[in-house]
């Protein structure tokens, strides 16, 4: 196990109860920005909730955060924080809100002249306004880590930002919503928290047994209440399960002691920017086809996680971590998620030249656990996918 540091501040309230706590969570002398995206709040319920809560507090409202949350719209938000003297977000929505939020955050007190450099140069947000969420759709865990990732429009960027001032302060998830939520936004849920959970285990063995067993439970978790999560009626304990496997699977506890990947969604990020395609299903187009292409580099952890999560108990290591993969792909295609570029876009040839001279552009010729994973290999891996 390698060396590491754990840190997350971040206070989790999670229960039916939780929106009847934000008032008690914010300061008496809050100035409060609060951000949601396009106005599913004021159909389930939750912004009635909330606005209830915040009675008492000076509260201006920016809604509009795209689902993939531009540079453009979010440069909206930090300009009216200046000129507001805001001093508050409150973030009701799902991980884009809450990333979007993030950057509001840390670019509001940015010293620089140009915000996004921050996540175009890599700038680690030391300092940035406090920031409270209410989780209306679970899947990225962001409410309750210190990333964040952001789209330029004018650049067809799409990139990662973080830093330690980027948790946030509180966060209020109530698994109740999960009954408003459409079915299209459930898939991506699971699919979005299986990956990272892979992203963080599907690497090799380094004797992190704990961290093997923290990624199982959750990977094991999200295989058994996938299909209730999706297509059964709403039932309360499958419904908190599934909020707490998707902030548990990216809160920086399973990356601590062991290598991480992460190169799947370095490449999926650049087919949502092309294609718009929703995040969790670029994943789910890459992982496979990645996992094939460095089959060397993984078949002993994908061999562990095939007799683990899926059973598979015969067989050569190679034989197990091949199995494995179909077993995977077997999942996704069980829960209606479809693995090939293709079945998302009809315009999809070139898209495996236009990663490559992206990465080449970044100088990203070292990624994955082995730093071995170059703009030729994602090439391949996206042309696979197709």
């Amino acid at each position: 196990m390698n060396p590491f540091e754990l840190y997350n501040p971040t206070k989790l309230i999670f229960g039916t109860d939780a929106y009847s706590k934000i008032a008690k969570e914010i300061p008496i002398n809050a100035k409060i920005l609060m951000t949601y995206g396009g106005g599913s709040i004021k159909q389930n319920g939750v912004y009635a909730q909330v606005i209830e809560q915040l009675k008492g507090f000076e509260v201006i409202e920016f809604e509009g955060i795209e689902p993939n949350p531009t540079f453009e719209t979010l440069s909206k938000a930090v300009e009216i924080i200046k000129k507001e003297n805001i001093n508050y977000i409150l973030a009701v929505g799902g991980g884009s809100v809450i990333d979007g939020s993030k950057f509001i955050a840390g670019a509001a007190l940015y010293e620089g002249e140009d915000t996004w450099d921050i996540p175009q140069k890599g700038i680690r947000v030391m300092k940035a306004l406090p920031l409270a969420t209410v989780l209306t759709l679970p899947a990225t865990g962001t409410e309750s880590n210190s990333g964040a990732v952001i789209t330029n429009k004018a650049t067809g960027e799409k990139l990662g930002m973080g830093g330690p001032a980027l948790f946030p302060v509180v966060s209020f998830l109530n698994p109740e919503v999960i009954q408003s939520i459409p079915q299209r936004q459930l898939k991506n849920g699971i699919v979005d928290a299986y990956t990272h959970v892979l992203e963080q285990y599907i690497t090799y063995p380094n004797g992190a047994y704990l961290q093997d067993r923290f990624a199982e439970s959750i990977l094991k978790t999200l295989v058994e209440i996938a299909p209730k999560v999706i297509f059964e009626p709403y039932n309360y304990t499958v419904a908190a399960n599934y909020m707490w496997c998707c902030t548990m699977a990216l809160n920086g506890l399973l990356n601590k002691g062991v290598p991480t990947d992460w190169a799947t969604h370095q490449i999926g990020h650049e087919l949502t920017a092309l294609y718009e395609i929703d995040h969790a299903m670029t994943l789910a187009i890459i992982f496979p086809h990645l996992w094939k292409h460095k089959f060397e580099n993984k078949k002993e952890k994908l061999a562990q996680y095939g007799k683990r999560i899926f059973g598979i108990q015969s067989g050569t290591v190679d034989e197990k971590a091949q199995r494995a993969i179909d077993k995977t792909v077997e999942f996704l295609h069980s829960i209606e998620v479809k693995t090939k570029l293709s079945e998302y876009t009809p315009n999809f040839e070139g898209t495996s030249e236009h990663v490559k001279r992206v990465f080449e552009s970044r100088n990203w010729t070292k990624l994955g656990e082995r730093k071995d994973l170059t703009p030729d290999d994602a090439y391949a891996i996206v042309k696979m996918s197709y």
